[in-house]
């Protein structure tokens, strides 16, 4: 299997390869990748940088949801921790998004640490991207209605990590300043 430094640079690379061209929503529609990076760089310093594998998942953790990538081959190219965890974060989208997200709050108790660390960091990345300069109506209700449903699962997941907990805390507060 890689080690370190390898493995998560491999992993960003796949992850950049795979959601070339896929844009994010909030902060002008910048690119995917800078939502993958931020995650692995909340992984990565929520761990002081010990444990690979975990930001590795970081930067791979929508590659099932959203590209035709698959848990075996993630296996067989990073291990199966990173296939694990990035498959117990992975959304089913044959599901309606009420049920995804009523799904995502019944489950995050029941997740590994690793995954709890990857919801608490995505969720993070999420509210940040949601956070933009004279909100309208419709960015002001998107960014509200995110936030409840993101504590909804993040208090799921508290008391993995306390610097990710405080994190999360302060993006909450960052978007309450712009409701």
């Amino acid at each position: 299997m890689l080690a370190g430094i390898r493995l998560v640079s491999e992993a960003a690379e796949l992850a950049a390869r795979r959601h070339l061209g896929q844009r994010r929503k909030g902060r002008g529609s910048e690119p995917y990748i800078n939502h993958l990076a931020e995650v692995a760089n909340l992984l990565a310093t929520a761990t002081n940088g010990d444990d690979a594998e975990l930001v590795a998942a970081g930067w791979l953790h929508d590659t099932v949801e959203d590209t035709e990538t698959t848990r075996k081959e993630l296996a067989g190219k990073f291990g199966e921790r990173v296939a694990s965890l990035v498959a117990e974060v992975t959304d089913d989208m044959n599901l309606p998004k009420a049920q995804r997200r009523q799904k995502q709050i019944e489950d995050a108790p029941h997740k590994s640490p690793g995954a709890k660390l990857i919801k608490i960091a995505d969720k993070i990345s999420n509210i940040r991207a949601r956070i933009v300069k004279r909100p309208n109506k419709k960015q002001r209700d998107d960014l509200a209605d995110y936030v409840a449903f993101s504590e909804k699962v993040v208090a799921g997941c508290r008391g993995t990590n306390a610097r990710l907990d405080a994190e999360f805390d302060e993006a909450v507060k960052a978007a309450s300043r712009v409701l």
